[in-house]
């Protein structure tokens, strides 16, 4: 306990960098997500191939390779970046840590997308025509809710893998929780810092799927059987 208490504040510290890095990362890459996953489902014929190639190429490299092509190969083209007035954003590790996260995750969520557009049963698509919804209702009102609906256990899974996937955010270093206990352990040599490191991931794991759960069981309470009556709950129990 006594180590816990001396190394607590740095590890608190690292925890909410990470939960920064993971949760910026995950809601900029659902922005970027749906249009990919949009443009993978209609196939439109000049953007699809760009599409499938960078869903391809951020699923198929390591997420380590893109963080350090991204953090070392900006320093490559720094007359053109501060040029464009960018190089300010790219020298940051922080900001290349969070822009890495953010375009692999939208490859891994515009595919699961993509599987909930794919899963939403072309009946209810034809019963909203036939209502006379236009294209813009249609998608609003019936595909994106029930591709949603459908992604969304999904979508939880891939923001766990991004949080222990963002543990490479500590090779730029960034002092992450990952960061802090591997420059804590370096002074100190004491291996019970990364046992209080795996705890704190478990917490953070373990609170992210309870919050998840909570959120998946609300939106679809509509999809789960009313309770019986309380004198048909009577008949039953007889």
């Amino acid at each position: 306990m006594d180590s816990l208490q001396h190394y607590g504040a740095q590890l608190l510290a690292g925890a909410g960098l990470t939960l920064k890095l993971t949760l910026g990362g995950y809601l900029l890459a659902a922005l970027l997500a749906l249009p990919l996953a949009l443009l993978l489902y209609r196939r439109p014929r000049l953007l699809t191939p760009l599409a499938r190639l960078y869903v391809s190429f951020f699923r198929g490299t390591p997420l380590l390779g893109q963080l350090f092509l991204l953090y070392y190969g900006a320093g490559q083209f720094r007359p053109e970046l501060q040029a464009l007035g960018l190089w300010g954003l790219l020298r940051d590790p922080f900001n290349c840590a969070l822009l890495t996260f953010s375009l692999n995750s939208a490859a891994y969520q515009a595919a699961i997308l993509l599987g909930g557009l794919q899963g939403v049963k072309a009946g209810e698509m034809e019963a909203a025509r036939a209502y006379g919804f236009r294209p813009v209702q249609l998608y609003r009102l019936i595909l994106l809710p029930n591709a949603y609906r459908i992604a969304f256990p999904a979508l939880g899974n891939e923001l766990i893998l991004l949080l222990k996937g963002g543990a490479v955010a500590s090779i730029v270093t960034l002092l992450d929780l990952m960061g802090q206990t591997r420059r804590l352990f370096s002074q100190t040599f004491d291996f019970t810092v990364y046992c209080y490191a795996a705890l704190g991931y478990l917490v953070i794991t373990s609170s992210l799927v309870w919050l998840w759960h909570r959120l998946e069981r609300r939106l679809m309470r509509h999809l789960q059987p009313a309770a019986p009556p309380p004198t048909q709950r009577l008949a039953l129990s007889h």
